[in-house]
């Protein structure tokens, strides 16, 4: 089973701050200038929350994920301007944008070797001066601030979480009962840091503009909470 695919993944993140996530969208919007129906991807979208949030705002959207229960909620919401597709992000997207939002640690979940490739999809599908922002942890501030283990108790469910680091790996173990059943279940992500990133830029038309700290827009630093960049497409 899946453990993005479950229902108990969703009932784990249902708490997640939807306010500071439009926040932080409204100011990605008027830090970069996004003009209203500018041609948008959200990818690795879930449910698509940020998706229908850009585009209230104007933005056609469209919206890929690899989780076909993900894709089946979004397509709910469907329109002219707002579009779900079920994609694997290192795959042809066959399409054009304007700008790419990959959003709240959507990277780094499989290898080196496929981080290069969802590079290359991105800027093949970007326009000329298209902008990428990727919104990753940063992991420096995580290894200083782990916290190792922690109980929450979400609609009646008592998940009991577990986080370590090993090979350059992040683990956050849960575990839980449900219905006299218990299970198990794991989420791994790459431990990238700055110059990881600029090392999968070298030979693409892409370049780190700005970088920020936080949903605030405030200017990185070591110990700041994410690793928001701002990448812009040249001219090749």
């Amino acid at each position: 089973m899946n453990w993005f695919d479950t229902k108990f993944y969703h009932i784990l993140y249902k708490n997640r701050d939807h306010k500071e996530a439009e926040l932080f969208i409204e100011n990605l919007i008027d830090k970069l200038k996004i003009k209203k129906n500018s041609k948008v991807l959200d990818l690795a979208c879930g449910r698509g929350r940020h998706s229908i949030f850009l585009n209230k705002k104007g933005m056609i959207v469209s919206g890929f994920d690899s989780s076909e229960n993900n894709i089946l909620e979004a397509k709910k919401n469907n329109t002219k301007n707002l579009k779900f597709f079920k994609k694997e992000m290192d795959k042809s997207y066959n399409d054009s944008f304007d700008v790419v939002f990959n959003l709240f640690t959507s990277f780094g979940y499989i290898d080196h070797n496929y981080n290069t490739k969802v590079f290359q999809r991105i800027s093949e599908s970007l326009n000329i001066n298209g902008l990428l922002v990727l919104d990753f942890l940063n992991i420096l501030h995580v290894k200083k601030n782990i916290v190792k283990e922690e109980i929450k108790k979400v609609d009646n469910i008592t998940f009991n979480i577990k986080r370590f680091i090993k090979n350059q790996i992040l683990y956050k173990k849960i575990d839980f009962t449900y219905h006299k059943n218990e299970y198990s279940f794991k989420e791994s992500v790459m431990c990238l840091e700055l110059k990881n990133f600029k090392d999968y830029l070298k030979e693409l038309p892409l370049e780190i503009i700005e970088i920020f700290g936080n949903y605030n827009l405030e200017k990185f630093h070591l110990d700041s909470e994410r690793l928001i960049m701002v990448i812009k497409k040249s001219q090749p």
